[in-house]
């Protein structure tokens, strides 16, 4: 799964210029080196993000994970005794750049003080704005609050009610795989899980497999979407059980990521498709490899010597934990394992596993934070939806929270961000010279719609202040390439000046 680069302790010294961008899958075997948290009832242990070490507390303790070697330096060190900046220092570094006629008509920003909380710039911060894809850190947030950064997504094999019958059983792993060939380095492979039924089964032969993927409802794309979206290859049909996130050629699609930005064909029926898979998997093929969607027996247990009974587990696998699913999401900006991951947070609030259930359990688990609900309606969890509105203050609101310490689990969404000049949607940005004082120190999610153009995250100043700031426009006209400069020589303000 996406791990980030490990990056230098809190108060090395500014980095050089950073080297070039990295392919997607360099920066996979380095993303799991971004936050320490030390789940010892689970076993789970991961590291801290760079930039928010310090703030967080500890010096980190040794990855569970063998040891990468040293990559260059890429994020300056926060000092948590740096001068806070003034509202009028920032006010005046920040106006004359977000009238830039590049971002449009509408223009709402919100910069803060992460040790704080301290606002020190507002225009339209508490606006509700379209926010396209940086809606995944409010999904990442919500996931993580709803689950724990530890959680494991299980997909299980029972005996079903006719002889020989296999229910394959979906609980919404974006990320499982059919084989070792997977998209997504390290996942739940369903011939792991063939295995186990094997063996369960013994002297058994499977006759047919049964898909259930009855977890999830609703429809399969959101409404709100472009109509590009189902066949453009950023989105799928969401369905509890599938494998690969829906992607028709899983390997191709790794190999070809940076090409493609990662777009790739997706299958119009994942749960169909992953239980054909599993079927030829059991040996089982043509007529004999029925699959249909229906609901598994209910559990139920075996007499010593008797044959299973329906219900009866055969196996299970379960996917990568929450904190690295979050990890690929943000980092890639994977829009499915979004939608996957918004329909987790709808199981744990009792709701319908759906595009309005995941929102709403959403927007529901960031009010439990005490963040302002009032200043965010969504309509799915990746951003790939128009209806979503989300705050600039809600962002740096969120963004503050996660990194307080008050919520320890939430600092995993630090781990996937983007930094500037280096990986993921950041890599080509921060080149112009008006921009290359935020290369190395601005790590922010990117957000990218016809005529929408956001980003927010975190930034260390010349100082060495730690701040999180957020700039959403959803009424750009120019070329986009123009929209991303204006936007990046914002944080790059922020990052080149005190500020008082």
């Amino acid at each position: 799964m996406p791990v980030s680069p490990p990056v230098p302790p809190v108060g090395a010294a500014p980095p050089p210029p950073p080297p070039p961008p990295r392919g997607r899958f360099r920066l996979l075997a380095m993303l799991s080196a971004v936050l320490i948290v030390a789940l010892a009832a689970v076993g789970l242990v991961v590291v801290r993000p760079g930039p928010v070490a310090g703030w967080l507390g500890g010096d980190g303790t040794p990855s569970a994970q063998p040891p990468e070697p040293d990559p260059p330096a890429v994020l300056a060190g926060a000092d948590a005794n740096a001068p806070l900046p003034t509202p009028e220092g920032v006010r005046a570094a920040l106006e004359p750049l977000v009238r830039a006629a590049a971002l449009g008509e509408r223009v709402n920003v919100s910069v803060a003080d992460v040790a704080t909380g301290q606002e020190l710039y507002g225009r339209g911060q508490d606006d509700p704005t379209v926010p396209a894809s940086v809606t995944k850190l409010a999904t990442g947030v919500a996931v993580l609050a709803a689950r724990g950064p530890a959680y494991r997504i299980p997909t299980r094999a029972v005996v079903g009610s006719a002889p020989g019958e296999v229910v394959l059983v979906g609980a919404g792993d974006p990320s499982l795989a059919v084989d070792k060939n997977g998209f997504y380095p390290g996942a739940a492979r369903l011939d792991d899980l063939a295995a186990q039924v094997r063996k369960a089964l013994g002297g058994t032969a499977p006759t047919k497999v049964t898909v259930d993927s009855s977890l999830f409802s609703g429809p399969l794309y959101e409404p709100g979407w472009d109509s590009d979206i189902p066949t453009g290859g950023y989105g799928a049909a969401i369905t509890a059980l599938t494998t690969d996130a829906g992607r028709k050629d899983p390997a191709a699609a790794r190999k070809n990521f940076d090409d493609t930005h990662g777009a790739a064909e997706r299958v119009p029926q994942p749960d169909l498709t992953a239980g054909r898979q599993f079927a030829k998997l059991l040996g089982l093929s043509g007529a004999a490899a029925e699959v249909k969607t229906g609901s598994a027996p209910a559990a139920s247990g075996a007499s010593a010597g008797a044959a299973p009974a329906p219900g009866t587990e055969l196996g299970k696998v379960e996917s990568l934990p929450m904190i690295r699913l979050v990890d690929i999401m943000i980092s890639d900006s994977d829009n499915v394992i979004a939608e996957y991951l918004a329909r987790q947070v709808a199981l744990t609030k009792g709701k319908p596993a759906s595009f309005a259930g995941g929102a709403a359990a959403t927007d529901q688990t960031l009010g439990e934070l005490g963040l302002p609900a009032d200043e965010i309606s969504l309509a799915d969890g990746s951003g790939l939806s128009r209806t979503n509105r989300i705050s600039p203050s809600l962002l740096t609101d969120l963004i503050t929270l996660a990194g307080n310490g008050s919520h320890p689990e939430l600092a995993a969404i630090f781990g996937g961000l983007p930094v500037g000049g280096w990986s993921g949607t950041l890599d080509g940005r921060y080149q112009q010279s008006a921009t290359k004082a935020g290369a190395g120190v601005v790590r922010a999610k990117t957000g990218t719609l016809t005529g929408v153009n956001a980003i927010a995250g975190l930034v260390t100043t010349a100082d060495g202040r730690l701040l999180t700031f957020a700039v959403l426009t959803d009424r750009t006209t120019g070329s986009l390439d123009d929209t991303r400069e204006a936007l990046d020589r914002i944080s790059s303000a922020l990052a080149g000046c005190g500020c008082r």
